[in-house]
């Protein structure tokens, strides 16, 4: 079935989970930057899970589809509307032969995920059918949806059911602050002691340089690094390192001044010092932050990260029992 791009909205691309086992060369895992509600979608509608979705950032896209077709839209409250009339979001719903499906502006969050029966059709590269625009891998010809593309669906295995919701307790609640817990980073201590303190004590604000990439952060203290004589292969900035891995999640702040959150398409390595890690557990929410929004940092030990990754995964596990 195809699927035609009216409108593309603000930066839309198609992902699934995202590609494993090729960061260490340089190729980021991409997929959706909130999993539970990529996989929501699909569940919803009897796909598996990891099928691919069109992740639909701020401002949705403007779809006409050629035949009828069930979808399910999570994640970010920015509602769907067929031919104009609203449709309700984390719900199975029917759009007609010949019908558009839009959106309404992003009220909370800040990234909705639209899944189609069967799931998009796109060719898989290495492994996945997410999109890495920056390394025009993936997804629809690498890259974001434009006007005139045309998309096409795998043939669902089973028919949806209409109507099929998620239950209250499973659905997202988006705030217009946020905490997020960090492991402390194997860099931390280039920090000067009182810089740590302010780090977490003090709230930033969400830049509008919040991508895919990495989210920047503005507002704090600049932070001050311990003087030291720069190791060969460091650079002459106080942040700098020699080269290491960034894991999905680390923070870096170059000179200091601006904290970094790398999300999915970030680079796997590189010369600024890594102060911590969102823990894996609040990366999902990390995606739904929009710009100007507040964020204060929590520092937490490895057993609580470890602990917020198994309620997580009972999260997930309830939603692929929901009836």
């Amino acid at each position: 079935m195809r699927i035609d791009v009216i409108k593309p909205g603000l930066a839309t691309s198609i992902q699934d989970l995202g590609r494993q086992g090729y960061y260490h060369l340089g190729i980021p895992p991409s997929g959706g930057m909130d999993q539970r509600s990529l996989r929501a979608a699909n569940l919803l509608l009897g796909n598996p899970e990891g099928a691919a979705v069109l992740e639909c950032a701020l401002l949705g896209p403007e779809l006409r589809f050629e035949r009828a077709c069930c979808v399910a839209v999570c994640g970010a409250e920015m509602s769907p509307k067929v031919d104009a009339q609203p449709q309700p979001l984390n719900t199975v719903f029917e759009v007609p032969a010949g019908a558009t499906l839009s959106f309404d502006f992003v009220r909370a969050g800040a990234r909705a995920y639209l899944a189609v029966a069967g799931g998009f059709d796109v060719p898989e590269a290495l492994g996945s059918r997410s999109t890495y625009a920056l390394g025009g891998l993936g997804g629809f010809e690498g890259r974001p949806l434009q006007a005139g593309d045309s998309l096409t669906t795998l043939t669902p295995a089973t028919p949806p059911r209409v109507g099929r919701a998620l239950p209250e307790p499973l659905i997202p609640r988006f705030a217009k602050a946020y905490r997020l817990r960090v492991v402390p980073g194997i860099y931390a201590h280039r920090l000067e002691a009182h810089s740590q303190e302010r780090f977490y004590a003090e709230s930033w604000t969400v830049a509008s340089e919040a991508d895919r990439v990495g989210y920047r952060l503005k507002g704090g203290s600049t932070l001050s690094f311990l003087e030291r004589e720069p190791p060969f292969g460091a650079g002459n900035d106080p942040s700098n390192i020699v080269d290491a891995c960034y894991p999905i999640g680390s923070i870096q702040v170059p000179s200091g001044s601006e904290p970094i959150i790398l999300h999915r398409d970030a680079v796997s390595g590189g010369g600024y010092a890594m102060i911590g890690t969102v823990i894996s557990a609040d990366m999902d929410w990390v995606g739904q932050i929009q710009p100007h929004q507040s964020v204060r940092f929590e520092a937490v030990d490895l057993e609580q990260a470890l602990a917020a990754r198994c309620e997580y995964r009972d999260t997930l596990a309830a939603l692929r029992q929901m009836p």
